[in-house]
């Protein structure tokens, strides 16, 4: 209320400051909520990451980076110049040609000629770089014909020559021993070592929270069972497992068929790991009163297990499938390599090495 002094008259009385705590508002108060602390309150957790994710800049170079690599697997067709099973034995060797992006002075991209001459002594063709001949690059340049995404018939790629007659001697990573372009090839190469990576990841992560969910939300025989046989597998040796059922596939066995089975193999052997964390957070997560609330009010076990509990730790699976990736391309790349994972004609990594 008002102060009120009696010996003053009423008017006196009004000229009188106003206590403090009745000159400010009560929406400015310190009880009263900021609108940013109301759009995080009322935020779902999709957003609170999103928000999150926009403010560390290396996470979105990061992302940038790996959305390229993905548009690199779904059409390597359009990045590669020469078509990667172009053979020719006499352009065996042929060094890299460094992009250059100005001429006198200018914006316009061009790589060296190359230039042969044959050893006295072994008779093979060495391939050096001549600076002195030009071959002037653009974009979008016509090509060899294909398929974009399997559907678009077209001749357009990345980069080209300007001269299409010259469009034969552009390798810009060189040539391998059988005169085969290596920049085309390891665009190539890319789609299949890193598909088989992630959707060896995909397999694991299903496999390992199916299972694991199994496990740690019914417990008594089924987890039992589970947790035997993911013991049995942690028991055998990774690589060798690896190595023998690679090398037990058929040679008659075409890509396509080597792919899938290298696939699964690498798949079966990576979801101990996330089934038995799956386990773990099942078990302390079926007692908490969320999850009780859920199956008084009805709701049946498939949603309490898809909307309830693997929501809470989803950020772990997120981390740990981003981890195991490169690991799963890193074995398809040392099979192959060691004639155990992709055959050619596929072209993979591991392959190429």
């Amino acid at each position: 209320m008002d102060s009120v002094e009696p010996n003053l008259t009423p008017s006196e009385n009004a000229a009188l400051p106003k206590p403090v705590l009745e000159q400010i508002p009560v929406s400015e108060g310190l009880l009263s909520a900021t609108k940013d602390e109301e759009r995080v309150s009322i935020a779902s957790n999709w957003t609170l990451v999103w928000w999150r994710f926009r403010k560390n800049k290396l996470a979105v170079i990061s992302t940038v980076v790996l959305l390229f690599l993905v548009v690199i697997v779904l059409i390597p067709e359009f990045f590669a110049t020469v078509d990667p099973e172009q053979t020719d034995a006499r352009l065996a060797f042929i060094p890299v040609q460094r992009i250059h992006w100005l001429d006198e002075g200018r914006l316009k991209p061009w790589v060296p000629g190359i230039a042969g001459k044959r050893d006295p002594v072994t008779l093979k063709m060495l391939w050096t770089t001549d600076e002195s001949q030009k071959i002037y690059l653009r974009f979008f340049a016509p090509g060899y014909s294909y398929k974009l995404l399997g559907l678009i018939e077209t001749d357009r790629h990345l980069v080209g020559a300007v001269d299409t007659e010259q469009a034969s001697q552009v390798y810009l990573l060189g040539t391998d021993r059988l005169g085969r372009d290596q920049w085309s090839r390891l665009t190539y190469a890319t789609r299949i070592s890193m598909t088989i990576g992630m959707i060896s990841v995909i397999l694991s992560v299903l496999l390992g929270l199916i299972l694991g969910g199994i496990s740690g939300y019914f417990g008594g025989w089924p987890d039992m069972i589970i947790q035997r046989l993911i013991e049995l597998l942690q028991s055998l040796p990774t690589i060798p497992i690896w190595l023998a059922l690679t090398a037990a596939l058929p040679r008659t066995w075409s890509p396509e068929k080597v792919f899938f089975a290298i696939t699964i193999i690498l798949a079966l052997r990576g979801w101990t790991t996330l089934a038995r964390e799956v386990r773990g957070r099942f078990l302390s997560l079926r007692e908490e009163d969320f999850v009780l609330a859920a199956e008084l009010s009805g709701a049946s076990q498939a949603r309490i297990i898809l909307v309830h509990m693997i929501p809470t730790f989803t950020s772990h699976i997120i981390a740990t499938s981003t981890l195991a990736i490169p690991v799963m391309i890193v074995t398809e790349t040392s099979l192959s390599f060691l004639g155990l994972g992709m055959r050619p004609p596929a072209i993979s990594w591991g392959v190429m090495l």
